[in-house]
Parts: C-alpha cells; sequence; structure tokens
C-alpha cells in the first residue's frame, strides 16, 4: 500500500508541528518547509502527492511558489490564507492552486482536504503509481502511447494538440485561462498567446468534435478559458 506524502510549508513551526501531528494520524508522511524556497527543494528530492501552502512567507511566498511548481508539476497544491488575503488568495488558484483553507482552520478540515486532492490526484492526475489512461464519455487517452481516440477511432493529434488535450483532460471539469494553457504545454511565459492557443484549440476540435462550433467535449468558457467536462 502506498504511504503519501504532504508537504506543510508554511513560516510559522507550530502550525507546521500541529498540522504534522494530524496528518501523521492518519497514516501519511509528512514534510516541512518555512518558505517557498524550501519547499521547491523538497519537491526535486523527494515524492510529494499534496502541498500545503501559506501565502505570506518569506524568501518565496506562497503566489510564488506555487507559479514555479505549476511549470513542471501537476500535485495538487492546497493554499492557507487568512481573510484579509482574499485578492492573494484568487490569484493563487488562478495560476494552479487547486484548493484554499481560510485562517483560522480546524485541523480535521484541512485533513479532509487532503483526502479529497488525493483521490482526484490518484483517479485523474499524473500520478505516476496509477494507470495512465484516461476515458471521458468515449474520449480516451493514453499517456504513456501518447494516443487518443474517440468511439474506438484513432484521432491524429500533433505533440503539442495532444498535450493540451492531456492537460484538460487530466485535470477533467477544471477550466484553463488562454495564458496557463500556453505555460503548461510551451514551458515558456505567455506572450500574445491568444492566437496561438485558439489556434490549436480550433485544430483539435475539428479533429474530435462532431461539431466543432457546438462541441461535446472542448468547451469554452467565456472570458476565463477552456475545459474538458468530467
Amino acid at each position: 500500500m502506498t504511504q503519501f506524502t504532504v508537504l506543510v510549508t508554511d513560516d510559522d513551526q507550530d502550525i507546521r508541528d500541529g498540522i504534522e501531528i494530524y496528518l501523521k494520524n492518519e497514516g501519511y508522511r509528512v514534510l516541512k518547509a518555512a518558505n517557498g524556497l524550501e519547499a521547491l527543494k523538497l519537491i526535486e528530492e523527494n515524492e510529494v502527492h499534496v502541498i500545503i501552502l501559506d501565502i505570506m512567507m518569506p524568501k518565496m511566498d506562497g503566489i510564488a511558489a506555487t507559479f514555479k511548481i505549476r511549470e513542471q508539476k501537476n500535485i495538487p497544491i492546497i493554499m492557507l490564507s487568512a481573510k484579509a488575503e482574499d485578492s492573494d488568495k484568487i490569484h493563487g488558484l488562478s495560476i494552479g492552486a487547486d484548493d484554499y483553507v481560510t485562517k483560522p482552520f480546524h485541523p480535521m478540515e484541512l485533513v479532509a482536504r487532503v483526502k479529497s486532492q488525493l483521490r482526484r490526484y490518484t483517479k485523474l492526475g499524473n500520478y505516476q503509481g496509477q494507470q495512465q489512461v484516461i476515458e471521458i464519455d468515449g474520449l480516451i487517452l493514453n499517456k504513456e502511447a501518447k494516443d487518443l481516440s474517440i468511439e474506438g477511432e484513432s484521432v491524429k493529434l500533433t505533440p503539442i494538440e495532444f498535450k493540451i488535450t492531456e492537460l484538460l483532460m487530466t485535470n477533467a471539469g477544471r477550466v484553463f485561462s488562454i495564458n496557463e494553457i500556453y505555460e503548461r504545454v510551451w514551458k515558456e511565459p505567455a506572450y500574445n498567446a491568444e492566437n496561438i492557443v485558439a489556434v490549436h484549440i480550433r485544430k483539435i476540435r475539428e479533429k474530435i468534435e462532431a461539431d466543432p462550433k457546438n462541441p461535446r467535449y472542448l468547451k469554452v468558457v467565456w472570458g476565463v478559458g477552456y475545459k474538458i467536462d468530467k
């Protein structure tokens, strides 16, 4: 049975230690960091399955750390924020955090959020301990074989088209902005990315949708971005 690892990142040692007690009681392995830089180092050195990340920290805050993590990894991130930090919390979610808990919080609420994110990650995420095939209403993506099929028929995608489809299917139900799609797929800062991403989205729709103008899978959320529903 896999023992999942949770990284707790907060500049308050009492908070780190308190969260650790509750997580260990649930059978999790716990790593601790006092700031974003320490967190990034631990992520590179260990297999981490969930990250708890405070927003306000010295050296590197939770917003900057989230952006760095999302350049390479899809590990679930739960942000901790004070009520006065609502704008930072919203920004954190927009660049890739999966959930947030407002301080002060009950430790068991945080544990429940960790369990919820682990279920999502191990079922739909890129956790390597799980199968590499995702199926959504007849649309089947095989990460290992780099293959996409719909209703049993193979769909030929370019490498970029496959990466976009993989990103959206891996995170089914989540809306990605144009800039986030570009940064995740092209691995570089987004600059005038609207047309580039829109062209690739159009080509994907032409290949997977019976009616691209009325898509069954790849949908736009106006003013926000794109998603593939669960």
